[in-house]
């Protein structure tokens, strides 16, 4: 429980979470991971120390934020961003090894307290006929945040933007948004499923898939930054194999269609 703790580390302002000390190639593997990874990706690398006898350290932050700290030298073996023009972006620029790999499709849902009222439903229906002015809605600020920008499509092209935005609270990342509702300070948000099917979470709200013909889809890519060490190159080869995509699966993601 301590080792998967300490995994469960957030950026909470620019070069914050990079505490791990630069050492030799042979050292842990540096992940920084978007938010929406914050429950599988920790027993993925639980899994992958125990076969590979590898360590792995992972952040988890918004994909936009880690994009310009990587683009500031942030010390990162191994990028797994929730929006795929991230690390395109990282790959012109000259700082990964290639342009990386589908890792998953991601996928929205609404999210509203175990006790809330709200009827839950794809075309966000429900919501409409039941959302009062006084509310608080939370989605992730979609300025850096790909399930942020995803939950703002989903919102105006279901007509309900310009309705919602005057309660918008607007969470650093997905997780954080995520437990904005989960706590009861907003009565209703939109996250990333991951987050919704995990345990945790679960257990104190009731969610419902939003329909994928609401916004562009969350194509996520992960990238191997220049120098990345060997126990990142494994971890990343890793992700790739049936026993990583089953978990992932588990937490809401579809696997990539085709050649990534």
């Amino acid at each position: 429980m301590i080792a998967v703790m300490r995994r469960r580390r957030f950026l909470a302002a620019a070069g914050a979470a990079w505490a791990v000390p630069a050492c030799a190639a042979g050292g842990p593997a540096r992940v920084a991971a978007a938010s929406d990874l914050q429950f599988a990706l920790p027993e993925l690398a639980a899994l992958f120390e125990r076969t590979h006898a590898e360590p792995v350290t992972l952040n988890f932050g918004s994909s936009g934020n880690f994009a310009r700290q990587l683009r500031q030298g942030a010390p990162v073996d191994l990028y797994l961003s929730a929006d795929e023009a991230f690390v395109f972006q990282l790959a012109d620029a000259g700082l990964t090894r290639d342009r990386g790999a589908l890792y998953a499709l991601g996928r929205i849902a609404l999210l509203v307290p175990a006790a809330s009222a709200i009827p839950l439903d794809a075309q966000l229906d429900g919501l409409r006929h039941m959302w009062a002015p006084a509310q608080r809605f939370a989605i992730a600020n979609p300025e850096h945040a790909p399930y942020g920008r995803a939950a703002r499509e989903a919102l105006q092209a279901a007509g309900l933007w310009a309705r919602l935005e005057p309660g918008l609270v607007l969470g650093e990342n997905v997780s954080q948004a995520t437990q904005f509702v989960s706590s009861g300070a907003a009565q209703a948000g939109i996250t990333a499923a991951s987050l919704a099917l995990a345990p945790p979470v679960a257990a104190q709200t009731r969610h419902h898939l939003i329909a994928e013909s609401l916004h562009r889809p969350l194509r996520q890519r992960m990238v191997l930054l220049k120098g990345a060490r060997p126990a990142a190159v494994a971890f990343f080869d890793y992700l790739a194999t049936p026993p990583a995509r089953a978990i992932l699966a588990r937490y809401g993601f579809a696997a990539p269609p085709g050649p990534s």
